[in-house]
């Protein structure tokens, strides 16, 4: 019986484990298997293969049953799911509908998710820009939560890396604010978006306007071609998952790249429990997953574990990993675990029109728009509130339709539109502050459907993101009027916390392990060979879309810690 026992521990065992298949998971994957690791993925939903299990991607809106549109009975039953911008009939399979995985609201929260191999990787808005030397210097220089322990020279070569395989559209700007990546051709302007550009270069030297640095291959170069990705077509009906591998995705490159490896297992069903760890050994040893089909407990082992579940999932994780050693969560001698968590301030917009070029229109459309990066605090400190905030901007062409008439009259109307003046329009992406009280903890009585605790989820905004708003509304309503953009129109939606789906913290890197839980390489202070390279490893937010960050922080951490296996300290 005992050699059975070997036997079933062996069959279970692997050098690394991967605990999620997203973004930052798929690259773990793909670094680890380069690196000649034999390692499992571990996926909390279903599997989804690229092409073979994108069952909406080739069909026109009235091909499908309510053409495109969600009938009201399933959005009444997704009051938080529903509010996303993506979730429609054509990709709510990739959504984790609201009663599928509870959680408690101490504070209004929208938590979006995605359980399936790719995770929201298929469902990503796709935006991708470095951070600067500046971002990774905002705590240190303000005070207000704890310092990086990198910074951006550090991080740049990984950037560069990640770039290069993923395939990133964008611009050489030159922007010391934005760094500059590997790049393939940018997406085009149109009229009144260069218009804007060369109006706010004119009259500011600190705000530039750019092209969007975007996941999509406008020019397919042979890395690309080698994982069986083609050019982007331009269809934007990306969350439906991309038949073309025109996008980057977990699906259509990384986990595919690692599979041909041979050193990948990939194992969808796995809803992870926790992360099992020997105190004799000092050390974590493998982790407890829950199938989701059988409810069965199963343990997997590995001399390394990298946490990629998404930020609070990750801190779901960690905080229900206890033991002896750590009976607050896994490394959580600080116990910083589950606080500072912070997130993207989407809150604000600003819409107005313009009546010059009249005599030009778009055709066609884009999966990308222009950029406006961060010009607020970052050489000094200059307004009331602390950080920055982003924008995106867009410009289209208005039309009215003429719905007068019947039969063949109404039909020739609605068939010719008449076009209209320009419209414009800018959302803001503001850097919240991490702060303790913007926390995540498990609830002591509920439980979700597999038995684990429930995440409870305490956050908010603050006076600072009230103050950003306002600043942003005043900034783009004066750049709007320099412009002479008319009939200027200001919003703020108050929408809650999570819509923005960026998420970060709770995890956080650090110099002091007495703040912190995470070492400069993504590793826990106080247990070794565990990684956290998602969102939840993020020390502040910066403005910029952090899924680019993700990806590097993986590859980097990755390399570490082959090294350090190889010098047997793992």
């Amino acid at each position: 019986m005992a050699n059975f026992a070997i036997d079933a521990v062996k069959a279970t065992t692997y050098d690394a484990i991967v605990i999620g298949s997203g973004i930052s998971g798929g690259w773990a994957a793909k670094e680890l298997t380069e690196k000649g690791l034999r390692t499992l993925v571990l996926e909390r939903g279903r599997d989804v293969k690229h092409v073979v299990d994108y069952p909406t991607t080739m069909l026109n809106s009235w091909e499908m049953e309510h053409r495109g549109q969600l009938p009201l009975s399933v959005r009444q039953e997704n009051p938080i799911v529903g509010k996303c911008y993506a979730f429609n009939e054509g990709s709510a399979h990739f959504f984790v509908k609201d009663a599928e995985h509870p959680y408690v609201q101490e504070k209004p929260f929208d938590w979006i998710r995605g359980y399936q191999v790719g995770g929201k990787s298929l469902l990503w808005a796709r935006q991708t820009q470095r951070w600067s030397q500046f971002d990774f210097e905002g705590p240190a220089r303000d005070g207000f939560a704890v310092e990086w322990p990198i910074s951006y020279s550090d991080i740049a070569p990984w950037y560069s890396h990640v770039e290069k395989f993923a395939g990133i559209t964008g611009n050489k700007d030159g922007l010391d604010t934005l760094p500059d990546g590997e790049f393939l051709p940018p997406h085009e302007w149109n009229c009144v978006e260069k218009y804007f550009s060369q109006q706010v270069a004119s009259k500011y030297k600190d705000r530039h306007v750019i092209m969007g640095r975007a996941a999509h291959i406008t020019k397919p170069q042979p890395i690309h071609l080698q994982q069986g990705r083609a050019q982007c077509q331009h269809r934007t009906i990306c969350e439906r998952g991309c038949p073309f591998g025109g996008y980057f995705s977990s699906n259509a490159s990384t986990i595919p790249w690692a599979a041909k490896t041979g050193k990948l297992t990939l194992r969808p069903q796995s809803v992870v429990h926790s992360i099992i760890y020997d105190e004799k050994k000092g050390k974590a040893t493998g982790v407890r997953v829950i199938d989701a089909t059988t409810k069965q407990m199963i343990e997997f082992y590995a001399r390394i574990i990298f946490v990629n579940a998404a930020a609070l999932n990750t801190n779901l994780v960690l905080l229900n990993s206890t033991s002896n050693r750590f009976p607050n969560g896994l490394g959580n001698d600080s116990g910083v675990l589950g606080k500072y968590v912070a997130f993207h301030n989407y809150r604000a917009g600003i819409s107005a029109e313009y009546d010059g070029f009249l005599d030009s229109t778009t055709e066609g459309r884009r999966p990308n728009g222009p950029y406006i990066p961060r010009f607020r605090n970052v050489y000094k400190q200059e307004t009331d509130f602390l950080r920055g905030y982003a924008a995106g901007f867009s410009a289209y062409r208005m039309s009215h339709t003429n719905q007068d008439g019947f039969g063949a009259d109404l039909k020739a109307n609605l068939a010719n539109p008449t076009l209209g003046g320009w419209g414009v329009g800018s959302h803001m992406m503001g850097e919240t502050i991490p702060k303790e009280t913007n926390y995540v903890a498990l609830d002591k009585d509920l439980k979700d459907p597999f038995g684990i605790p429930q995440l409870k989820i305490s956050i908010d905004y603050d006076e600072n993101d009230d103050k950003m708003v306002k600043d942003y509304q005043e900034q783009m309503t004066e750049m709007f009027t320099a412009a002479g953009f008319t009939n200027i129109r200001l919003r703020d939606d108050h929408r809650n916390p999570g819509l923005d789906i960026h998420e970060m913290g709770g995890v956080r890197m650090g110099k002091d392990p007495k703040t912190s839980m995470l070492n400069k390489w993504n590793q826990l202070h106080h247990c070794k060979n565990v990684f956290v390279t998602d969102g939840a490893s993020m020390t502040s937010t910066s403005t910029q879309n952090p899924s680019l960050t993700y990806m590097a922080f993986t590859a980097r951490a990755v390399d570490y810690a082959v090294k350090e296996m190889k010098k047997t300290n793992l």
